[in-house]
Formats: structure tokens, sequence, C-alpha cells
């Protein structure tokens, strides 16, 4: 018989899906009496919604506050495995996506809702993928029952207790970080069946929201310095991960590159309008600021049974974890949004801006004098 070649990436794909499915196969044995419930619950009377997802910064439509009883909302998602330019420097990337946005879509239901979500994982791929979601109650978030190989589907059903802005993320074994950083990543959020509420029980209502999400890059560089091309994501592996141990990212950017929320991509807004800003990191620790307002509500780690803090300059949002602010803008102007670490936000990319039409107030501020010589 003639004897086959066997690439790299071949014999990478080969580990990954042998490892995950060792690991899969223990975890199932060990946990059959908790993912075979003693009676099952019987959702058939409730109402289904199919929701059509949307790429971020945009946010699909939904209520803010609930009408009627829980249902079953319905997502599809695609894994879609593409390399991406991150600057106009050169540097690419073979990221890993959901729905082939960095980061993936932001969904949203309401607390009692149950999350229906289609993965699908194309023979085009390379790699087997899965889901791990933060607001989900269950071992590993739903990793271990989500695990895909390219040409699968699955079907994944939980149930939506916990109010709050939460990550989601790919987490297949043994490469849990290297899929996280490669851009496999995004935020569900699970409003209040009654809406968000202030500290005094007051509705706290938007008119538009934006969806941010932060992304630490690491891409290798050659001995002359120059940024290394890669023919798929498994060739990459082994350069990006050493990369990786460094601790020290080549690129930390909003919604997959640097400048993809500035220019003729900036979020907008006008004076008078209450815009939510909800901000997912899935990796690392940051610091949102809006440079010239204010978070008048602002749920830093994004739990929203517990109350917001008020007026803030800026937010601590921790590795890991999903923010949502609240702000009413009272000024014209451009307010650029960034992360404020001020090195990684002019430096490295992460930074955005908000073009916002209106009149100006000379009452909040004023030039008294404009420059010229002393």
């Amino acid at each position: 018989m003639p004897t086959l070649p066997v690439s790299r990436r071949t014999i990478l794909a080969g580990a990954a899906i042998a490892g995950a499915m060792t690991q899969i196969r223990q975890a199932a044995a060990e946990t059959k009496e908790v993912l075979t419930p003693a009676a099952a619950t019987d959702i058939s009377s409730l109402p289904r919604v199919k929701v059509k997802l949307v790429d971020p910064p945009f946010v699909h439509e939904h209520e803010q506050v609930a009408t009627g009883g829980p249902k079953v909302v319905e997502f599809e998602m695609t894994i879609i495995e593409k390399k991406i330019t991150l600057d106009d420097s050169g540097a690419t990337y073979w990221a890993s996506t959901f729905n082939g946005t960095v980061p993936g879509p932001l969904m949203v239901v309401h607390e009692g809702d149950y999350v229906e979500l289609t993965l699908i994982n194309p023979d085009t791929n390379e790699l087997m993928h899965n889901i791990d979601f933060h607001s989900s109650t269950g071992a590993l978030g739903g990793g271990a029952l989500t695990q895909v190989n390219p040409g699968e589907k699955t079907v994944l059903r939980w149930k939506a207790t916990k109010p709050g802005v939460f990550v989601y993320h790919c987490a297949p074994p043994g490469m849990v970080a290297w899929h996280v950083v490669s851009g496999m990543n995004g935020v569900i959020m699970v409003l209040p069946r009654d809406g968000l509420k202030g500290r005094e029980g007051e509705p706290v209502k938007y008119d538009k929201v934006y969806y941010v999400g932060e992304q630490d890059f690491y891409v290798p560089r050659d001995e002359a310095g120059n940024w290394k091309q890669y023919d798929s994501p498994g060739e990459s592996y082994e350069d990006v991960l050493a990369v990786m141990r460094t601790l020290t990212p080549t690129h930390v950017v909003f919604n997959g590159a640097v400048g993809a929320l500035t220019g003729d991509n900036a979020m907008t807004a006008k004076v008078g309008e209450t815009v939510a800003f909800i901000h997912g990191q899935a990796n690392r620790d940051t610091r949102p600021h809006l440079i010239g307002g204010h978070g008048d509500y602002v749920w830093a780690t994004g739990k929203f049974n517990n109350p917001p803090e008020r007026g803030l300059e800026t937010w601590f949002i921790p590795g890991g974890t999903a923010g949502l602010m609240v702000y009413t803008f009272e000024q014209p102007g451009i307010y650029a949004y960034v992360n404020h670490n001020l090195i990684e936000a002019f430096e490295l990319g992460a930074a955005a801006h908000v073009v916002v039409e209106g009149e100006w107030n000379d009452d909040l501020m004023m030039q008294v004098l404009a420059p010229g010589p002393i």
C-alpha cells in the first residue's frame, strides 16, 4: 500500500481529537447521573422563537422587558476558521470564529428562557471545536456536550437562570487558550424579565446598544522581525503557542482588528440618546473608559442581581467576564472609547470612537480663550 503524506497540521488535528475524545468519554462517564436526569422537563408547550444573529458591534432585535412567559430561544452558529488582517502593517492571524466574526455574535434572552443552540462545524474546517457558556449551569458550561469535529453539528439546550452579561468561548481539551486567543469567544446577555433596574429600583432603558469584544492576539515574527504567515491554523500552532507563553500580546484590539470601530466603522449616537455598551474580554483584564463621558449605570462584572455603580470614569472587567455600561450623551463630538491601559489602547489597538450629533451646551463646557500668544 502507498504511504500517505502526513503534515504537521494533520498530526496536530489528530492529537487534539484523540485527546479530546479521551477526556470527553471520561467526563461523560463521571457525570452520567448528572447528564441523565430522573425526569426530563417538558417544554413542549413553550413558544419557540428563532433569532437571526447579527455581526458585532450590533445586536439582534430584542425586548428589554419580556412579553409573556419563558420561551425556547433558538440560535444557530457556524464555526469558521479564516485568516484575518489585524492592522496595516501586514500582521495576519488564523482566527477561529463563531459565525465568522471576532468576537462571536451577541445573543440576548431573558431570565427563565431556554437557550437552544445549533452549533455547526463545516467539513471545510481543520479543527475540533465546542462551546462553553459561562451563563449556563452544568459541568464545563456545555463544553463536553458540544464537541464537534469538522463535518458535524450538535444542538445544546440550557436554561438561563442567572441574569447578566456573560462570556462564551470555545474550550476544546488541551487547546482552550489557543482557541480563545484565536478569537473564538463572544457574549450572551440574560436580561431580567422586567428589564434592567437601578439601585433604587428605577427602570434603566437604552435607545441603542453596542457590543465591543476586546481580543488579545499573539502573532509570531521571524528572525528578521517580520510577521510570519501560515497556510492553516494548525501550521501556526507551535509558533503562536510560544508567543502566548510570553504573556505579551502583539495586538489588543476591539472587534477583531485595529480600527475596527473607528472612522467609517465608528459607533454613533445623538445628544439625549441613552446607549448601552456591552464589553467582553474572554482572556485578560481590561479597564473600559469613555473619554468625555461617564458610566451612568455600570455593571462592571455584568451581573444584574447586583446593583449598578453610578457615574464611573473607568470600570474594571476581569478576564473571562463581560460588563455593561449605560450612558446618556449630553454633548456632541467624537468620543474615544478605550481600554484605559493607554499603552494597549494607543500602541496595541484597543480603541474605538463614538460619533455623537447634536447641539453644543456651553454650560457644560466652553472655550473661554482660544489658544494664542501668551
